[in-house]
């Protein structure tokens, strides 16, 4: 336990399992309180659970690109441990593969709808509600399919390379009051990107230079910098955390 966030609170979005559970549990050792969301109450009661009880923690279900769960879940943020200090975009949909040539619209439409437009709205309703006036930190979810091009994944790369675009954006408009950072990982193992390892997690390891894939906590940690008076001169920055595979050429 740390007291690096002591008396701040944390929306996490998409925190019921995987990647966001791992950053939300990672903010709640460093002394935060965290709001987590995700499409299922049952899940989140679970996780909240996980992360110490309704002292550490609140579940707020909805969808990511739902105004109305947008405004309650800061609202609850900000009524129950009154801030909310800083936001995580870790909420994020790949529904579909193969080439872009042949991509359905509407589902690319549906993409950028929660990977980017979502992103820029919870970072709006936050900042309207809390960080305008107290400052604060965000920190974006996004990929190393949004550094470099990802074949078979290509709008969920490309929501990724929108959502680095919007970091960059809000790091100029936001400062100095509010730093925004984004982190970029490569494969996961997370039920998320199990399509990406599953049968064949050696063959892909090999690719990486660190020879594994990574755990969720390889990405909370890095979350918890970036948001954290450590990284207090950075914003706008892209993080790359990757076991080094973007080095060789590959980005799985």
């Amino acid at each position: 336990m740390s007291t690096r966030f002591e008396g701040r609170t944390a929306i996490v979005t998409g925190a019921s399992r995987g990647i966001g559970l791992a950053i939300a549990e990672r903010l709640v050792a460093d002394g935060a309180r965290v709001v987590i969301t995700g499409r299922g109450q049952e899940a989140l009661d679970e996780a909240v659970a996980t992360l110490g009880g309704p002292a550490h923690a609140l579940g707020v279900a909805g969808k990511a690109d739902d105004a109305a769960h947008r405004a309650d879940t800061v609202r609850q943020a900000i009524a129950t441990f009154g801030s909310a200090d800083l936001l995580v975009n870790n909420t994020g949909i790949n529904p579909t593969s193969g080439p872009m040539i042949e991509l359905d619209l509407d589902v690319a439409r549906k993409v950028v709808e929660v990977n980017c437009i979502a992103a820029l709205a919870w970072a709006q309703e936050v900042h309207a509600a809390w960080t305008k006036e107290h400052g604060g930190a965000i920190v974006n979810v996004s990929s190393v399919a949004g550094v470099k091009p990802a074949p078979g994944i290509g709008i969920y790369g490309a929501s990724k390379a929108m959502l680095i675009s919007i970091t960059e954006l809000l790091a100029v408009e936001l400062g100095p009051g509010v730093r925004v950072n984004a982190v970029a990982p490569a494969v996961v193992k997370t039920k998320f990107a199990t399509a990406l390892y599953e049968g064949r997690e050696a063959e892909v390891s090999a690719q990486y230079p660190l020879k594994r894939l990574g755990e969720p906590d390889d990405i909370g940690s890095v979350v918890s910098f970036l948001l954290s008076g450590d990284a207090a001169w950075m914003t706008g920055q892209t993080l790359v955390v990757d076991g080094g595979v973007t080095l060789t050429g590959g980005v799985e």
